[in-house]
């Protein structure tokens, strides 16, 4: 997509070729309206003719005159780089968020992208174990509601603070491998620190998954024999009484016929 600078340039351009073809236009058609008016007298050929040449001087006036005002107008500044990628980059992500698959897409791209970032640390399993785990709680979202409805609230809320502390994890022993050796033992701690926080935390994820799974489990079985199932034994038992009932009928009566319209 163009920049306000761009697009200012190509209005001026627009605007020039137009005032352009309207002044030869004006020309041509005035310099035919002289010549032919004296030529055979004034007539109503002449009279379209003349009416046609004012038409095109008064849009070729009007085209100077807007090109003239468009060239008075200070250009807009040139868009940094930086900012044109990321207007293109958030257009370009709006409109894949506007397809059907598309938010299932970008979060997708966006999953796979955090873990290519945090390859080759000490934080990706973790980050693994927790996206798997995110992506099956996801699954069973629509179905725990009621009293699990704050449990799910608090999901959400640790799988944002442990991914956080993941990436922390990671710019931590990033910047270990390039620290002095004085300041290496101080980071070493520190990096030890938030690993023992963040195996932790997604351990407990995945038994709150769990608990979750063994919600649902509890909340959907029932007692007895399924509903579905029960419906299906009594629709199989009434198709056997009326075969049943059928072969006596043919047995005692012979074939059924109907009668001839």
């Amino acid at each position: 997509m163009a920049d306000e600078r761009t697009r200012h340039f190509r209005r001026l351009r627009r605007l020039r070729r137009s005032a352009r073809r309207w002044s030869v236009m004006a020309g041509g058609l005035g310099g035919t309206a002289a010549v032919l008016t004296p030529y055979a007298g004034l007539g109503l050929p002449d009279a379209a003719w003349a009416g046609a040449a004012g038409s095109a001087v008064v849009l070729a006036a009007w085209r100077w005159v807007d090109l003239r005002a468009l060239a008075a107008r200070p250009a807009p500044p040139a868009v940094d780089p930086a900012e044109a990628a990321a207007r293109s980059r958030a257009r370009l992500v709006a409109a894949v968020e506007r397809l059907p698959v598309g938010p299932g897409v970008l979060a997708e791209v966006r999953r796979l992208r955090s873990r290519l970032a945090l390859r080759g640390t000490t934080a990706a399993e973790s980050w693994a174990r927790l996206d798997r785990a995110a992506l099956t709680l996801a699954g069973m979202t629509p179905r725990l509601t009621g009293l699990a409805e704050p449990a799910v609230l608090e999901a959400a809320a640790a799988d944002r603070s442990l991914r956080d502390l993941a990436n922390r994890v990671a710019s931590v022993e990033r910047a270990l491998r390039l620290a002095p050796v004085e300041a290496r033992p101080r980071l070493a701690e520190s990096h030890r620190a938030l690993v023992g926080q963040l195996e932790p935390g997604v351990t407990a994820y995945e038994g709150l998954v769990a608990a979750a799974a063994g919600y649902i489990a509890e909340d959907v079985r029932p007692s007895g024999e399924h509903v579905a199932a029960s419906r299906l034994t009594e629709a199989t038992d009434l198709l056997h009484g009326v075969a049943a009932a059928l072969a006596e009928l043919r047995a005692g009566k012979g074939p059924v016929r109907f009668p001839a319209r």
